[in-house]
């Protein structure tokens, strides 16, 4: 692999496993960084990773605040983590099922390991995927969204539209499904911002929004966006929409 795509690895403290394993997804193309699990030096990382592997010997359950935080950000950043630890039940419950991809039991072939997480970026990485930044102050929508999507295409979540506009600042989403209503900064407030901003001015969106009303809809559409799409709306339709989308452009 020529590109040199990104690997996290997550560890207590760094150690031979991770380190061999490190060296192993070098091998193969990787750019690999090697962290340990706290928050503060989690929260510094960048978020170009195109999978983390979390590496514990400890008991999951003492580490529960920094777990959540890595959860945070692999939900945010569609990141599919890898586990090498005993604990499994404890970081299924921390964890979200389908953020939690494989875990590698022990006594671990670092070969093995390296080569399952390399074809899996191969097949599913961000690189292979369209990317999809839906926003909404709704938890239970985002995780909706995501698990209809999430098959198909990358999804990147932000619960506001002022972290929609700061994911926005430094990343490029091929689509931008954006809920209407939302405290603070509105849907409207925020395409009104990206038209008005050269680096994303052209970035598609879509509207997904319980308004139905006149009024609402033909405001919107005055700002010209790819579509307008109701949250009543069957799921496997919403996909259709989105799957015709990128299918005419």
């Amino acid at each position: 692999m020529g590109n040199k795509q990104e690997v996290l690895i997550v560890t207590e403290k760094s150690g031979f496993l991770s380190r061999a394993i490190a060296e192993q997804l070098k091998e193969y193309g990787y750019l690999v960084t090697l962290t340990e699990l706290d928050v503060q030096k989690l929260s510094q990382l960048g978020n170009n990773f195109e999978a983390v592997l979390l590496y514990m010997e400890s008991d999951v359950n003492g580490y529960t605040q920094e777990l959540v935080y890595l959860r945070g950000k692999a939900v945010e950043e569609d990141l599919p983590v890898f586990y090498i630890g005993e604990d499994v039940v404890s970081l299924q419950e921390i964890m979200q099922e389908h953020i939690l991809r494989e875990v590698f039991e022990r006594p671990i072939d670092v070969k093995v390991s390296a080569k399952k997480i390399d074809d899996y970026i191969k097949s599913n990485g961000k690189h292979v995927k369209k990317k999809i930044l839906v926003v909404d102050d709704s938890g239970a929508v985002l995780r909706s969204v995501k698990g209809w999507l999430e098959d198909k295409y990358q999804v990147i979540l932000a619960n506001s539209g002022a972290m929609a506009i700061k994911y926005l600042a430094t990343n490029r989403p091929d689509l931008v499904l954006l809920d209407y209503e939302m405290p603070v900064v509105d849907g409207s407030q925020v395409l009104e911002m990206m038209r008005t901003e050269m680096e994303f001015s052209d970035i598609p969106v879509m509207f997904l929004t319980s308004k139905n009303d006149k009024e609402s809809i033909m405001k919107v559409m005055e700002l010209k966006p790819e579509g307008y799409i109701l949250k009543s709306t069957p799921p496997e339709q919403i996909k259709q929409e989105i799957d015709d989308f990128f299918t005419r452009k």
